[in-house]
Parts: C-alpha cells; structure tokens; sequence
C-alpha cells in the first residue's frame, strides 16, 4: 500500500536564510519517492497564495494550507474554513483593544492595520514581502477584508493578558518566541488536516509520515507515528521518532532513505 509524507516548508523544504534554498537532493528525492506510488503533501502553515511556484514545481500531490484550514488534491479545493466577515472585523477590533501588532492572512493575500501599532518586526516582515513582490497595501479597513488566520506581535504597552483571555477564546495562540504568537481558529490544525486526508485517501495512520523543524509542527509530529525532525531543530527532537541530518545536509532525502520511501 502506498504512503503519504506531509512537509513543512520553511527550514525543511527550503531555507530560511533570505535564499529560499532547495537542495537538489530533496527535488530528487521528492520524484523519487512519488516515482514509487508514494503521495506528497505539503502542510504549511503558509497560506495558499504564498507557497511559491518553486516549491509547487518540487511536485505535490496535495496543499494543505493555513494551518489545516485549507486542503488541495490534485488541483482541486477539497476544504476551506471561510470565517464570516463581521467576525472577522470584530477581532480586528478586539486586536486593536490590545495593542498588539498583527498581520492577517487570507488566502488570497494579507491585509495590515496602519490604525494598530507599527514596529521594528512588522518593517522587516514588510520588507520581505515587498522583496517577494506580495501586495502590502491591503487594510483592515478595505471592504473586502477577511483573514483565515492571524499572527501577532507583542508591544511594550500592549495588553497580552486581554489578548491571550480574548482570542483564546476563538483560536489557538502558537507561542512561536520572542513575542511573536501564531492564532489559528480553534479545531484547526496540521493534525486535523492529516486525518481529513487520510480519511478521504483511505490510507492507514501507519502509512503516514511526516518532517518539519519548528514547534509549530508539533501537531502534524505528534499526529503521525513516523515523524521527522530536520538536523539542527533541538527543540522538537523529543517529540519525533527520527532525526535526520540538517536541510542543506540532504535532509528530506535521508530521511525518505531511512524509512524505505525511496
């Protein structure tokens, strides 16, 4: 019976250091391990209008999106969760209440809040997108302002209390260090994206495999009994059952090597 391997993208598939870097081992090893009846997923916490056509090119036979809350196979939207409009606007305003900076992301691009504090982390975010050619012009205030999920930074003054009180109460906030924070609606995971797909492939828990770097992987990780851990992610080692060497070491294909994938 066929597998199914669920990649993360940034620190596993591609590089974080600016050059978005992908080995040719892992483009070989992706061919390959399809080449043999195996299927590919990408889980991402990405939305889906920002995994670029160069990781697409890599060949995947499905998307999974927004931290579980979007789903493609083979070309095809499977699953979207769509949060109403003036509930989006009301955690807009929520936000605003406490101070923190955010960025929210849709999936067909991000919207900002020039009304909401501005710092030092969202330039350089702003930096990088205008570098990717990724529109930074969208508001809050625009009418066609919705977002499948948010991140967040902290401020000095902020209130973080009312924030994790509030929010909490509508999403999951992913503590991703130094202030930063991940909130995806509650019953949304890479986990929970996993078991849809299995279900709909009707492939067994046993066959799934999945590799990621960050602790926002650790859902996908944990979900799965053959989970991955790139070289040089200390944090998430305890949480997976095999380490493989560093993304510009051969990573991905290593470890599709040492479970028998390709």
């Amino acid at each position: 019976m066929s597998s199914i391997i669920f990649f993360d993208i940034d620190g596993t598939l591609i590089s974080e250091d600016g050059l978005a870097t992908i080995p040719e081992s892992t483009a070989e090893a992706i061919t390959r391990t399809r080449e043999k009846g195996n299927f590919t997923f990408i889980n991402t916490g990405r939305t889906i209008f920002n995994v670029s056509q160069k990781v697409r090119s890599l060949g995947f036979d499905g998307l999974i999106c927004g931290c579980g809350t979007y789903i493609e196979y083979g070309c095809e939207t499977i699953f979207y969760n769509k949060l109403e409009q003036n509930f989006c606007r009301e955690i807009a305003q929520l936000i605003r209440k406490c101070g923190v900076t955010p960025v929210y992301e849709h999936k067909d691009g991000y919207f900002f809040d020039d009304l909401s504090p501005q710092n030092a982390d969202l330039e350089d975010f702003l930096q990088n997108f205008v570098e990717d050619g990724i529109d930074i012009s969208r508001q809050v205030e625009d009418h066609d302002f919705m977002f499948d999920k948010f991140v967040i930074w902290e401020n000095p003054d902020c209130d973080i209390d009312m924030f994790r009180r509030e929010i909490g109460k509508f999403f999951q906030i992913i503590d991703r260090g130094h202030g930063f924070y991940e909130n995806v609606p509650l019953g949304f995971s890479k986990a929970t994206a996993i078991e849809f797909i299995l279900k709909k492939m009707n492939i067994p828990m046993k066959n799934a495999y999945a590799i990621g770097d960050s602790a926002n992987d650790l859902p996908m990780l944990k979900a799965v009994p053959n989970s991955v851990a790139m070289g040089g992610a200390e944090s998430i080692y305890p949480y997976v059952s095999y380490i493989t060497t560093p993304l510009n070491q051969d990573g991905i294909f290593n470890a599709l090597k040492h479970f028998d994938l390709i």
